[in-house]
């Protein structure tokens, strides 16, 4: 069978993998990817709401996708926020934060930090970005995942994992190495840690008002955006296999 054909096949069954679940879910979490441009952040979304890996994406302009689960025996409804990539300004160690960022950190409920190994400025980006959050949210508990993408290139490693450790340690949050491209498990375990520190967050609340519900959100909720950037890049692929 062809490329094409097999690609096809497999987006058809893309939402099949994750069953949706019949009743509406207790809890609804609200996850925001943070980070530099090209580490990554778009592929470990990718990786974590559908298992595959596809290396080549178009320009990220930020969207909002959902998956309905069950987490410690208590059904959720997750939404994973993409975003545009965070820079510094010149040499600063200031950030440059598109005003869709700002809306969509004041919406979240737990923070992604994705940088690669193979950029320290990527690296450089995540204190800065959060003293940024740390501005909109000063007194707010912020459960948080710090992610060392592209694993996988060591030799063309710029950032140790013990700068990974620390900086996560100085933040208050989880560490994680990972690669997007050959690390499926890392990947989901990462995310699934985090969703698991959200809930109980929530869970301690004890029905106070949950910050942010009163803004607009980011973006619908677009799995279908999600099936059609990967149906775009894998048929890009197939093209490119065919003329070798």
């Amino acid at each position: 069978p062809s490329l094409a054909a097999g690609t096809t096949a497999a987006l058809k069954n893309l939402v099949l993998e994750y069953p949706v679940l019949d009743c509406v879910p207790n809890k609804i979490i609200k996850l925001v990817v943070l980070g530099g441009s090209s580490v990554g952040k778009t592929a470990l979304v990718v990786r974590f709401l559908t298992k595959r890996f596809i290396g080549d994406y178009e320009a990220n302009t930020g969207a909002l996708y959902s998956r309905k689960f069950t987490i410690d025996g208590e059904q959720i409804s997750l939404q994973v926020q993409d975003t545009p990539f965070v820079s510094l300004e010149d040499d600063t160690d200031s950030i440059c934060c598109q005003e869709q960022i700002n809306r969509s950190i004041y919406w979240a409920d737990g923070f992604v930090f994705v940088y690669s190994i193979t950029e320290y400025e990527s690296y450089r980006v995540i204190r800065p970005l959060y003293q940024h959050i740390r501005k909109i949210h000063p007194n707010a508990n912020i459960p948080l995942l710090l992610m060392a993408n592209k694993g996988d290139l060591l030799r063309a490693r710029q950032v140790s994992s013990k700068e990974g450790l620390q900086l996560a340690s100085e933040l208050g949050g989880t560490y994680y190495e990972v690669s997007a491209r050959e690390n499926c498990e890392g990947v989901h375990e990462a995310f699934q840690q985090l969703c698991q520190e959200v809930s109980r967050m929530i869970g301690s609340c004890n029905g106070e008002k949950r910050r942010g519900l009163h803004l607009v959100r980011p973006k619908s909720p677009n799995m279908q955006d999600l099936k059609r950037r990967l149906k775009q890049a894998l048929t890009s692929k197939g093209k490119s296999a065919t003329t070798l």
